[in-house]
């Protein structure tokens, strides 16, 4: 079984489900799911274990997502060729360009750190580490995207002469 097979299995989700979450509405209300998880967290502060209902629903959210959107089969927009471009990843991760292990461990070291501050934000419900956390998180995400969109674009682009 390769690593897509394994992933997509593990995330529940089929091809089919790929090309959906592949739809930039997809990709974008993702990202939008993230200041409502952190929202909703923070509201244990106001309405105690009542939080837990908002939260919830951002999680559902984030799991029906993928099955949500239209299929997308060619993908034009910048974050569909990002999706596309995990895919080709996760699939042969050994035709990825040799500097993209650079950025996917500058990536990885900036959302951990970003997870860190995020979680210490919303355990001490700090604005400050809240806010830098879920930027760092976010900026990484789309630098991942736009690198996983470039090299979907050079492995489709066929040999240049």
């Amino acid at each position: 079984m390769s690593v897509l097979d394994r992933y997509a299995r593990m995330a529940g989700m089929s091809e089919e489900a790929w090309k959906r979450h592949a739809n930039p509405w997809s990709v974008w209300t993702r990202f939008a799911a993230i200041p409502l998880a952190i929202l909703a967290i923070w509201s244990r502060a106001w309405i105690g274990w009542w939080a837990l209902v908002p939260l919830a629903l951002v999680v559902l959210w984030l799991w029906a997502n993928p099955h949500a959107f239209p299929p997308v089969d060619r993908p034009a927009a910048w974050s569909s060729r990002g999706i596309y471009g995990e895919r080709l990843w996760l699939r042969d991760r050994s035709r990825m360009p040799a500097g993209f292990a650079v950025v996917q461990r500058i990536w990885i070291l900036g959302a951990l750190a970003g997870a860190a501050l995020l979680t210490w934000g919303l355990i001490a419900l700090a604005v400050w580490p809240a806010v830098f956390g879920a930027t760092l998180i976010v900026y990484g995400q789309l630098w991942r995207i736009d690198r996983l969109g470039v090299f979907y674009d050079q492995v489709t682009s066929g040999p240049r002469h």
